[in-house]
């Protein structure tokens, strides 16, 4: 077994080897990037080594860095993760011609599978069925019109090295085959150094499904039932569960065996996962090979009881798979939400910044225990206090939970995300919560297009419906009670000013342009020893029970019997005296005042907000690339003005409406911030 190895990525991914090797009792060693030099993957690794500037082609990407590091720090073995380099074939040969060994396939097996095209007349020539398309690379955006053409729309515009939504577009006429290709090239550019792309036949409705697999070098393939895919947003995963509720368990076999079949006749060795389309009725298409770890991985790990990364170590230092598939078992179910760094509520934008809080849902399960499940498993490269930088990935951190049924599942998700603080930046939280309560996701009734179906003009607040508005305003006025309590507690008070706590009060609810909604509530029966209060919410009636500090963001405790979790904090960014309630994915911001108060808080005029209709706005923290306009140039709605690049996305900023140029603000190469004005128009 390796004495050192070394982890060739960042975040998340690194912190998850990390810990298995620790388990293991293997050293670590990471590289960093300057952005990334007080990461929680740097502090957790024995060794660490800086190989450059922030902008991963100058850092993560550069192999020749990666390799001098093993050989610097004598690491026998590198896991490449995902992402960056680790489906690069021509990376993972020279690691092994420089004497190291690559945790993953062979760089031939790589070769073979990792790149979407070769893969694609690989499994033809198999007898395997692919979806229909073109498997060679494409040199202009008027081939890919044509092509697109021949096949009929909608097609789907790949990069050939493409992986995690990145270098992927649909299109559904000859204008987004042309941009479309454009995009793709670009991107893959960026994030890949490869930009190859080709096109093929977007199969509609579709359920996206993959096999997880692992090889080892005496020829046993076995694979580990499938995960389901198929919630996802811009073609990005945005929850994975295993088992899938849609298919039966002939097709499971039948993929299963299709995969391995597969994988054998590339003599694969290591984890891999092998993607289908699957249809209506069950029929499948192989899609592509990831030749690495998965993101998802650790719902294939709840239920089989595997730990993924140290079979993927074992097998890499030799040793035989130590299970055939009659020992893999299929216990319970598993759920992970992508905990991404963007605003739902504008378009998903990226969000950068200063973790301000960081406190996830405490864990009941570890990575890499292989005895402790039907809990809640945090996977994450970040810690309070860190930076979320511009120049990586989106993921703050993957929320996993494991049930006994599905039922079980979403019920445990949705109370560990009720308990998720995330302060700093902007997280797509809500976003997750509304999934959960959708009534089509609850009944497994859903396709690839869900999101865009249900969520096709974006993503509103209105759109995370609460089961029960009252309790949220009984809640803060729970906790504003607390609080009053606690200050007629204090002592010296003078003598005819003490506080009164009181037990009437108006929660006003504030909504946008001053459209306040007053609500009264009564609170008694309080009781500050055990925590306790009655609320009346007009005709409602609520038994609180919280023990929970008061300057606690997370509130745990029992309303009518039934433990809730929720979120009240004290400020928000138009108001220091309001409080804000969050429960379910749904957000109020309210001031718990006395009535009389309430009374003359109705009649405060409300001040708008300045217009800001003149100026084309940055909608997110970035890298401003492009200024597309000029001074004095007659703009049309809908015209091209910025692109931003943020998280390894390209974003097209267009004008709203009609008009003529009057400044340009900010100029090609500086960095944004969010709101800050690019153009002005005279």
């Amino acid at each position: 077994m390796f004495k050192k190895i070394l982890i060739a990525n960042r975040g998340e991914i690194a912190c998850r080897v990390i810990t298995t090797a620790k388990k293991m009792g293997i050293k670590t060693v990471a590289v960093y990037s300057d952005a990334d030099k007080d990461a929680r993957f740097v502090l957790l690794a024995d060794e660490a080594v800086h190989i450059g500037a922030p902008p991963s082609r100058e850092s993560y990407l550069v192999g020749d860095k990666i390799i001098a590091a093993c050989k610097q720090t004598g690491a026998q073995a590198l896991h490449p993760g995902y992402g960056f380099l680790s489906e690069n074939a021509a990376f993972a040969k020279k690691v092994e011609e420089e004497g190291i060994v690559f945790i993953g396939p062979k760089h031939y097996s790589m070769a073979a599978m990792g790149d979407k095209i070769e893969s694609k007349k690989l499994a033809g020539a198999a007898g395997v069925n692919c979806i229909p398309g073109v498997n060679s690379a494409i040199e202009s955006p008027e081939k890919a019109v044509e092509i697109a053409k021949g096949i009929g729309y909608p097609v789907m515009i790949k990069a050939s090295a493409g992986g995690g939504g990145k270098g992927l577009r649909v299109a559904y006429n000859d204008k987004e085959a042309f941009e479309g290709f454009t995009s793709c090239t670009n991107e893959a550019r960026n994030s890949f150094g490869d930009d190859r792309v080709f096109v093929e036949k977007f199969v509609e409705e579709p359920r996206h499904i993959e096999i997880q697999l692992i090889g080892d070098s005496f020829g046993n393939v076995v694979y580990l039932n499938e995960r389901e895919c198929s919630i996802q947003r811009r073609h990005q995963k945005v929850i994975e569960e295993a088992p899938s509720p849609f298919i039966s368990d002939a097709t499971r076999k039948a993929m299963g065996e299709q995969a391995v079949q597969l994988a054998k006749a590339v003599k694969y060795q290591s984890a891999g996962t092998v993607e289908f389309v699957v249809g209506k009725d069950q029929s499948f298409y192989f899609l592509e090979m990831n030749t690495r770890l998965q993101v998802e991985h650790p719902v294939t790990e709840c239920i089989t009881g595997l730990d993924l990364v140290e079979l993927m170590i074992r097998v890499a230092a030799g040793e035989a798979l130590p299970l055939t598939q009659a020992d893999v078992k299929r216990n319970g179910w598993a759920m992970e939400c992508r905990i991404n760094a963007e605003d739902p509520f504008r378009n998903f934008l990226p969000s950068t910044g200063r973790l301000v809080r960081f406190a996830p849902p405490k864990q009941t399960m570890e990575q890499g225990n292989t005895t402790d499940y039907f809990g809640v498993r945090v996977d994450t490269g970040v810690q309070d206090g860190g930076e979320i930088p511009m120049y990586y990935d989106s993921m703050i951190a993957k929320l996993i939970v494991h049930g006994t049924d599905r039922h079980d599942a979403i019920a445990k998700m949705r109370e560990a995300l009720n308990g998720f603080v995330i302060r700093g930046v902007s997280s797509n939280i809500p976003f997750q919560a509304a999934l959960l309560a959708h009534p089509k996701f609850v009944s497994g009734d859903f396709n690839t297009g869900f999101i865009a179906e249900n969520y096709a003009h974006g993503f509103k607040a209105e759109d995370v419906p609460h089961e029960d508005p009252s309790f949220m305003q009984a809640l803060a006025a729970f906790v504003r009670r607390k609080s009053r309590e606690r200050a007629a507690g204090i002592s010296g008070q003078l003598p005819g000013y003490a506080v009164n706590a009181g037990s009437d009060y108006t929660v006003v609810t504030l909504g946008a342009e001053g459209a306040n909604v007053y609500t009264p509530v009564h609170v008694d029966e309080f009781v500050g020893q055990t925590g306790s209060a009655r609320v009346r919410v007009g005709e409602r009636s609520y038994e609180i029970c919280s023990n929970s500090r008061i300057n606690d963001v997370c509130i745990t405790g029992t309303v009518n019997g039934n433990a809730f979790t929720a979120q009240v904090e004290r400020g928000t960014p138009k108001n220091p005296l309001a409080l804000s309630v969050q429960h379910n994915g749904c957000r109020i911001d309210v001031l718990v005042i006395s009535p009389r108060m309430a009374e003359l808080h109705a009649l405060m005029p409300f001040k708008a907000p300045p217009d800001m209709s003149r100026y084309v706005l940055s909608p997110m923290p970035g890298l401003l690339v492009n200024v597309a306009v000029q001074v004095g140039q007659k703009v049309q709605a809908g015209e091209r003005i910025a692109v931003i690049e943020a998280m390894k996305m390209e974003n097209v900023l267009f004008a709203a409406a009609d008009g003529v140029v009057g400044k340009v603000l900010a100029a090609k190469g500086e960095s944004l911030t969010v709101d800050q004005p690019i153009v002005e128009f005279a």
